[in-house]
């Protein structure tokens, strides 16, 4: 009677993951004719945001037809992407900043011109049910990459004695998404070597001038700070679950202060619907020249009020957040905002008054291409 039971139950269960299953047909365009393709089914907005951990992931032959069936589906809303496995090596080839470098399609043909939107990709299948899907499969980046133009502004909060001043500039904005070469605003990195998990770059990025003299009656004479551009080497780890360490060194290239900046950062990308959000920790070593040049004193500035003072080199722990929002498919919005917690050797600068500084850019981009 128990076994009677016992296979009762079971045959029940296979009954209710049958009625809660589905299934899709997929017939590609632009396919592949010999070789792997591989089917993903991604049930959330944050998996999907990088092409992480699917829940669903089907290698097949290409055939000459391009009509496929993935089996059993959990019922309800999906996203399903496919790319051509030219390799073999059953995982999604991507170039040095992240973006797959193998044919793919995109469930209701949703092209993406940044980090993927969930919400434009998905469909809904019902119990039970075979859906259909006709998908076109192409090249992310195309031959030329992606290229917007825009808008920006760059800004950083004043910490120094008696100045509400904050340091801001609008700037031209272009972004470009290529093979190896990625900018955004002030920011620019261009792939050395690794596609992979490790990744070697160049990297450059502008950095706005800390004060000028008349912001403050503390300031006075002591000459208005530089903006300059600082450049180098970043070296970039991804863990799993989409955690990025990344470390990077700068140096003053235009030797307008001199000296340079090391930091170390750890990241994670979260994607809503169609905002990604990366929050950071991270910390910023400066050396001497670039310290003393945004909080130092030097001996000819001096006076009995504001005695001279050297910084000397400091590191600065930090934590930041970063945006990146599909207005549209064409207008794209990215925010970066970082804080920093200026240490003792800083805020005992007779010129300093604050022990918390902000720093960040907003852009505001159309990709035409």
């Amino acid at each position: 009677m128990k076994i009677i039971r016992y296979n009762l139950c079971l045959l029940l269960l296979g009954v209710t993951l049958t009625a809660n299953s589905a299934e899709l047909e997929i017939q590609l365009y632009n396919f592949p004719s010999d070789g792997t393709l591989v089917f993903q089914v991604y049930d959330t907005p944050d998996s999907f945001g990088d092409f992480r951990a699917p829940a669903q992931h089907l290698k097949m032959p290409a055939n000459d037809s391009g009509r496929y069936l993935i089996p059993e589906i959990d019922a309800g809303v999906i996203a399903v992407v496919v790319f051509h496995d030219e390799n073999e090596n059953g995982r999604m080839d991507r170039n040095f900043i992240g973006i797959p470098k193998e044919l793919v399609g995109i469930s209701n043909n949703y092209r993406p011109k940044g980090p993927p939107n969930f919400q434009l990709a998905s469909i809904s299948v019902g119990e039970m049910e075979t859906s259909r899907q006709e998908i076109e499969m192409f090249q992310i980046l195309g031959k030329r990459g992606q290229i917007g133009v825009g808008v920006g502004v760059i800004g950083k909060t004043s910490p120094y004695l008696n100045s509400n001043n904050s340091s801001y500039q609008v700037i031209p904005a272009i972004s470009y998404l290529g093979e190896r070469l990625q900018i955004f605003g002030p920011n620019l990195q261009f792939g050395i070597f690794g596609t992979g998990d490790f990744r070697l770059a160049l990297s450059a990025t502008y950095r706005i001038a800390s004060y000028d003299e008349n912001d403050s009656d503390v300031l006075a004479g002591l000459g208005d700070r530089k903006s300059t551009l600082m450049a180098g080497l970043s070296m970039i780890y991804e863990w799993q679950n989409g955690i990025e360490l990344e470390a990077t060194y700068r140096h003053d290239v235009l030797d307008k202060i001199g000296g340079g900046i090391a930091e170390l950062g750890l990241s994670r990308g979260f994607q809503f619907e169609s905002v990604r959000v990366s929050p950071e920790i991270s910390m910023t070593w400066m050396s001497k020249k670039i310290s003393n040049h945004d909080f130092g004193v030097p001996d000819f500035a001096s006076t009995i009020d504001r005695p001279a003072y050297d910084t000397g080199s400091t590191v600065i722990p930090g934590f930041g957040i970063s945006s990146f929002v599909d207005l549209s498919e064409k207008w794209q919005l990215i925010l970066n905002l970082k804080g920093e917690a200026l240490p003792n050797k800083i805020t005992s600068s007779p010129i300093v008054g604050d022990d918390l500084i902000f720093s960040g850019n907003a852009i505001l981009a159309y990709v035409f291409l």
